[in-house]
């Protein structure tokens, strides 16, 4: 992950000469609303979740370490001050499970595990300046997957045999997991480094509903993008 992240980075940097060059032509026909106003964005995203907990009424109980994540994002400008941005969220946190069964006389149940988890949000933000360096806030809907990582059943099994590597057996698992419809509300700033280069950070928070409870995530995220 953090070789994918590092190459992303490098790209960026390398790009952005070229099109700072490029954009400097273009920036006499821009609007008077900003370097932003009507341009395309893409950007790397590094973040830190904290945890989070929840407990039933039963007494079943899921806690969720803090990790480091990364992710992308796409976004377009309408004006300097308004942006509509798709983002692509992922991590991979410890987490301790203790399912309490509804017989009483049945022992509870422990897991230790790995859950992969991936947000995708669709957000709408508002730059509070039309200038380079800009205090925002934003607020969008999450479509997010939670992977247990928890087998649900025994794996569906193909075996073959190939003349070069013998017998071969692949198998599918199915595990517990869930895709649930979010919402998610964040606060930061932006600094656009100069007509091509951008970056931002902000603190985010995630609220999902699920069946049984709701888990809400804490997001710290710091991005590098480009303005074409």
């Amino acid at each position: 992950m953090s070789k994918r992240i590092s190459l992303l980075v490098l790209l960026i940097f390398v790009s952005s000469t070229a099109l700072a060059q490029y954009d400097n032509q273009r920036k006499r026909e821009r609007s008077n609303f900003g370097s932003r106003d009507g341009r395309f964005e893409t950007s790397v995203i590094l973040a830190y979740q904290t945890g989070a907990s929840e407990t039933t009424g039963g007494g079943s109980s899921l806690d969720i370490d803090s990790s480091a994540g990364w992710g992308i994002g796409f976004g377009w400008n309408w004006t300097a001050r308004l942006n509509l941005s798709y983002r692509l969220l992922a991590n991979k946190p410890d987490y301790v499970a203790v399912f309490i069964p509804e017989d009483t006389e049945d022992p509870a149940q422990t897991f230790t595990q790995k859950m992969s988890k991936y947000s995708h949000q669709l957000n709408l933000t508002y730059n509070f300046m039309k200038g380079p360096l800009t205090p925002f806030v934003a607020d969008g809907i999450s479509y997010t997957r939670l992977d247990s990582d928890i087998a649900s059943a025994p794996p569906n099994a193909s075996c073959w045999w190939d003349p070069w590597w013998g017998y071969i057996c692949v198998g599918e698992w199915k595990t517990f997991s869930t895709s649930e419809f979010s919402y998610n509300l964040g606060a930061g700033f932006r600094w656009d480094i100069n007509n091509a280069v951008f970056t931002r950070a902000a603190y985010n928070r995630e609220f999902i509903s699920l069946k049984n409870g709701s888990l809400n995530f804490d997001t710290v995220t710091v991005e590098l993008g480009l303005m074409f």
